[in-house]
C-alpha cells in the first residue's frame, strides 16, 4: 500500500469515527468497510470505547468496565434492576411483538398497566403502532435501547424459548423383546 492510500485510510477512519460520535450513530451500508478497522484500533488500543451494532446501525458507546468511574464522574444513581414482572412483560413483547396490552395480560392473567408504562419510560418497549380493530388498541414492540441493554444487536439473537410439553411430539419407542 503507498503512502497515499495509507493517509486516506486513516482519514476515513477518522471521519467514520466522527460521525459515529456527532451523530450518536450511523446506517450499516454507510460505514462498513472502516468500522472493523476502526474497532481492531481501538481493541489494539484498550480504549475506553468501543463500537457495537444495532440492527442495521452502529453506535459508539463507553465499555462496561468503566461503568463505575463514568457514574461517578456524571453523578448518576444506579438504575434500579427491573422487577420479575417487569422481565416477564418484556419477554412477552420481544418474542412475540407487535403485541397489545390485552395480550400480554392474557399470556401472564394479570393487569400489566404499570409494568408498561415502567418499561415505556425506560425505553425498552415502545409504540408501534394500533391495531384494526374495534378500540384501536396500542401495538407495543421493543426499542434499539432494549437491544443495547441486553447487549444483542438483533431480536433474532434472543436464545430459543424452550419447548413446552404440549409442543414435544411423542418419541417412538422400540418394543423391548
Amino acid at each position: 500500500m503507498n503512502e497515499d492510500n495509507s493517509v486516506k485510510e486513516i482519514n476515513i477512519r477518522a471521519a467514520i469515527e466522527a460521525i459515529l460520535f456527532a451523530a450518536g450513530g450511523s446506517s450499516a451500508e454507510e460505514v462498513d468497510s472502516g468500522v472493523e478497522a476502526l474497532l481492531n484500533d481501538y481493541e489494539s488500543t484498550e480504549t475506553g470505547i468501543t463500537i457495537i451494532k444495532l440492527k442495521n446501525s452502529y453506535q459508539m458507546v463507553s465499555r462496561k468496565e468503566y461503568a463505575p468511574q463514568i457514574r461517578t464522574v456524571m453523578d448518576l444513581r444506579r438504575n434500579t434492576p427491573l422487577s420479575q414482572a417487569a422481565l416477564e412483560v418484556l419477554a412477552v413483547v420481544a418474542y412475540n411483538q407487535p403485541v397489545t396490552k390485552a395480550f400480554v395480560e392474557q399470556v401472564r392473567g394479570v393487569d400489566c398497566s404499570g409494568v408498561i408504562g415502567s418499561l415505556t419510560s425506560k425505553d425498552l418497549i415502545e409504540e408501534k403502532g394500533r391495531l384494526e380493530l374495534p378500540g384501536r388498541p396500542l401495538l407495543y414492540g421493543t426499542t434499539e435501547n432494549f437491544l443495547r441493554c441486553f447487549n444483542i444487536s438483533s431480536l433474532d439473537e434472543l436464545p430459543p424459548l424452550p419447548e413446552s410439553e404440549d409442543e414435544k411430539e411423542p418419541q417412538e419407542t422400540e418394543p423391548e423383546e
